[in-house]
């Protein structure tokens, strides 16, 4: 999975490098080098799918903090995340970008301390003393079977496993492209953004994997049908187990900022996918018209002349989170 996100961050990458753009999206590319439908189909693919992401991670986020048992309603909090996701990304992109680098600096730190709690561990280093090592690659195994017994279901399972790995993934290797329109010198500066998100990728991807498997094992009842919410982490299970007091519950306030922060900027993508790049191709403009166009009049002067409000188009929309608490 690694090796294909590097895949698709090279080539777009290379695109993007080729052609900087103010207002860049995939979207335009698409238009450019292949077709005005492709382009076409690709702004709505990005206003709908990073759009309709959002209620689903709040939503998500909301089911962390049930971890605690806390007897606040769970709309409270679902209603306070809306408020500070469309607040930060009404923001200009100064205060924008300063929010993100201490957001991601936050995430960064954590999973450096994860990792090396589970070096600490793997040698017997926690509360008990009890040296975990691969303990749980033998019993109950480093791979599990999935709908069929056997080879056949290790080999179903891993094909599962990297649907599921796929989808955190999703649409964020584009995010670059969406920042190449925002930053100084795109041709020098994004090559180097995306060599370093590849090794962040090896480094955290590969050994977060290789920590889970060793502090957890897959058997463990908290990961199923017997954990709620954060109590499903692995991460938070294999703490747990250990016997260390209060860090589940550090690292369960850190998921639900990491996933309250992951909606930002989706948020903002979808928001400004519909308006894109307003340029008419030419022979020094190459930008195509954007799905704006194919907007009713009156919403396309609602998204072009209000940027601020355009931002409201999907937080609307987030308030599906609440359709859950329905039922």
């Amino acid at each position: 999975m690694s090796f294909l996100v590097f895949c698709v961050v090279t080539a777009i990458v290379e695109v993007a490098c080729y052609l900087p753009t103010p207002g860049s999206s995939m979207n335009l590319f698409g238009f450019r080098y292949v077709s005005r439908s492709l382009g076409f189909s690709m702004g709505w693919l990005y206003f709908y799918s990073l759009g309709i992401l959002v209620p689903y991670e709040i939503t998500a986020a909301g089911l962390v903090i049930e971890y605690w048992g806390s007897d606040i309603n769970i709309a409270v909090w679902i209603s306070i995340m809306i408020v500070v996701i469309v607040g930060l990304n009404a923001l200009p992109v100064k205060f924008y970008g300063e929010t993100e680098f201490w957001f991601a600096s936050t995430k960064v730190i954590m999973m450096i301390g994860l990792l090396i709690l589970s070096v600490v561990l793997f040698f017997g280093g926690g509360p008990s003393k009890d040296r975990l090592g691969f303990r749980y690659w033998e019993n109950p195994g480093a791979a599990n079977t999935y709908l069929a017994g056997g080879d056949l279901g290790r080999f179903l399972a891993l094909l599962s496993t990297f649907v599921l790995s796929a989808f955190p993934f999703t649409f964020a290797p584009e995010l670059l492209i969406v920042t190449a329109g925002e930053m100084h010198s795109p041709r020098r500066n994004l090559p180097i953004a995306a060599r370093r998100y590849i090794y962040r990728l090896v480094f955290f991807y590969l050994g977060s994997v290789l920590a889970i498997g060793v502090i957890c094992p897959s058997n463990d009842p908290a990961l199923t049908d017997g954990g709620a919410g954060a109590g499903s982490s692995a991460f938070v299970v294999g703490i747990r187990n250990a016997g260390i007091g209060i860090l589940d519950s550090i690292v369960s306030f850190e998921a639900s900022l990491f996933v309250t922060n992951a909606n930002r900027p989706r948020l903002m993508v979808a928001s400004s996918s519909p308006r894109g790049h307003q340029a008419t191709p030419s022979s020094t403009s190459p930008a195509g018209p954007s799905i704006l166009s194919h907007f009713p009049a009156m919403l396309q002067r609602y998204l072009r002349n209000v940027p601020n409000l355009a931002c409201l188009t999907w937080p609307l929309a987030a308030l599906l989170c609440f359709a859950g608490l329905l039922t």
